[in-house]
């Protein structure tokens, strides 16, 4: 295989891991613990998990004799950066406690695991895929692992014909949440199986006291924020154009909140702020067409504005709209489809009811069409297909030509010309960042201790990681205390509840300290790309969000 000079170099990286992890370690057992909600009915739905105290690792001045063991490792959900090194460290820590011990990859992520699909990870393959972006050694899926489609027996079957005695989890939200399901399952029919989680997401919605962040955050946003600046050095010299960009995060608005703090944009749309105040798509298009035409009088006809990727759903009368679609739509899906492509439009709006039609109107003919076709397997809108950048572009320049016919809101010889981008796939398989390298390791390596220290139903957990890596702290905090009970396909189901933007949290109130100036001044910040090596201060650093939220 042909590497490039950077892989190369990138090969020889050491992950630092914190200090405690260095030697022979032992776990202690801090209160026992509560769901975050629905604590009774948590409680009844795991029975065998629920209530188990955090876990920290601390010094073992003894030498303990780990028996080997063997473990098996699954990738699950979408690609973040950092995923190789979390399976290094989890390799190196049952490596460093027996050398007998094995670790197995199962290939193409749960769906592996019940297919009986897998692969022994040696230490040459482990080193081969070092300190890389992507999820390639092992490859992921997005299966959901159900007791009742006979998963968790076919599960249960390889494990046991491979003799692993513990299974680790990489994934999100809905990942852990199925590893604390298949936990409480082992432990409850005795099968002497051990699963532990890690928290994965570019997003960063899945956080809270024990996790500080999810692991790839940190690389998307900088990866993002390296374009974005890009984006506004062009702007800042065309001087021409002005920028609709949309980025990942479909649920929360973390991305854009950081890459926001990372650069200051002109305008940054918070899904969760537009959500509490009740903001319409109008007042939206009014408040983007009034920071343009601010802009244009004092002759900056240019700009960039970010954009959540999951806005649409945080809209009240958006929301409310693809509600009565989908309802519309799955009970007459068949006489839809007999209408005329040319028609459809005006046959959605007849039978809409009389807000809901006049919103859907009002809607570019692409953004309308996409929330009619574009259909997810249960007939619900796939509004993470719909092109939120395009819509904003093309009613703000609607907006626009209205106030340059009067001259008075906007000057009437000013141009307003667009460009839209959406910053996806490009931040989700990137070679990680110190941070993200230094950090993935250490949850890879923890996982390791609470397989030794015999703890099942536990994500992995690694704190205080805006201080030098040295002193960051290791454990492991039980997934029932991160549950509550939600809405999924009509049923209610436990799930780990999203993180998401605290409209009362340091990085907010940091954002909306600087947006007014950000908006009427070009106060661009140049980010640039990754830096692997250089001074601490340039390489090592965390996300701004994770050090406001952090700052004491």
């Amino acid at each position: 295989m042909t590497k490039s000079a950077l892989q190369i170099a990138r090969a020889a990286y050491e992950p630092k891991i914190p200090a405690i992890l260095k030697g022979a370690v032992k776990a202690v057992d801090g209160a026992g613990t509560q769901s975050v909600a629905d604590r009774e009915e948590i409680k009844k739905l795991f029975p065998h998990t629920y209530g188990m105290p955090v876990v920290t690792f601390e010094k073992n001045s003894g030498q303990p004799a780990y028996p080997a063991v063997n473990a098996g490792v699954i990738l699950s959900g979408g690609q973040a950066p950092g995923g190789h090194n979390v399976i290094a460290g989890l390799f190196d820590g049952l490596k460093a406690a027996n050398g007998d011990s094995r670790l197995y990859g199962f290939l193409l992520g749960p769906g592996g695991l019940v297919a009986h699909k897998y692969r022994e990870l040696d230490r040459e393959v482990i080193d081969e895929y070092r300190n890389t972006g992507g999820f390639d050694i092992i490859g992921s899926d997005r299966t959901k692992l159900k007791k009742e489609k006979g998963h968790f027996d076919a599960a249960y079957n390889i494990l046991k014909k491979l003799d692993i005695k513990a299974l680790v989890i990489i994934g999100g939200d809905d990942s852990n949440t199925n590893a604390c399901v298949l936990a409480e399952h082992f432990k409850s029919v005795g099968a002497g199986i051990q699963v532990i989680g890690c928290p994965k997401t570019i997003d960063g919605d899945l956080k809270n006291e024990q996790i500080e962040t999810s692991f790839g955050f940190d690389t998307a946003c900088k990866v993002y924020s390296e374009v974005i600046g890009n984006i506004q050095r062009d702007c800042n010299s065309s001087k021409k154009y002005w920028h609709f960009i949309k980025l990942m995060g479909r649920s929360a608005s973390h991305i854009t909140l950081e890459c926001a703090l990372q650069t200051h944009p002109n305008i940054c749309l918070i899904s969760e702020e537009i959500e509490a105040k009740r903001q319409t798509l109008g007042d939206i298009v009014e408040y983007i067409a009034g920071v343009v035409a601010a802009r244009a009088f004092t002759g900056d006809n240019f700009g960039t504005v970010l954009i959540p990727e999951g806005l649409i759903e945080f809209i009240p009368e958006m929301n409310r709209l693809i509600a009565e679609l989908n309802d519309f739509l799955c009970k007459n899906e068949s006489e839809y489809k007999m209408v005329k492509k040319s028609e459809q439009r005006a046959y959605i709006i007849s039978k809409l009811t009389k807000g809901n039609a006049e919103l859907y109107a009002s809607l570019p003919e692409n953004v309308a069409r996409q929330l009619t076709l574009d259909r997810d397997a249960h007939g619900n809108v796939q509004v993470s297909l719909i092109e939120t950048e395009k819509l904003l572009a093309e009613m703000v320049s609607n907006r626009i030509s209205e106030w340059k016919r009067d001259g008075e809101k906007y000057p009437s010889a000013s141009a307003f010309a667009t460009q839209v981008h959406f910053f996806g796939y490009e931040g989700r398989c990137a070679a990680p960042s110190n941070y993200d390298a230094d950090y993935c390791y250490s949850l890879g390596y923890t996982a390791s201790c609470l397989i030794n220290a015999g703890k099942t139903g536990y994500m992995a957990s690694v704190r205080n990681t805006t201080a030098p890596a040295d002193r960051w702290i290791a454990g492991g905090v039980p997934i029932t205390m991160m549950m509550n009970v939600e809405t999924r396909d009509g049923k209610p189901a436990p799930v780990i509840r999203k993180a998401l933007v605290k409209l009362d949290g340091a990085p907010f109130g940091k954002f909306v300290s600087e947006r007014e100036e950000w908006a009427v001044k070009t106060d661009y910040v140049y980010p640039g790309p990754i830096q692997y090596f250089g001074p601490a201060e340039v390489c090592d650093q965390p996300t701004i969000t994770l050090k406001l939220e952090q700052s004491k």
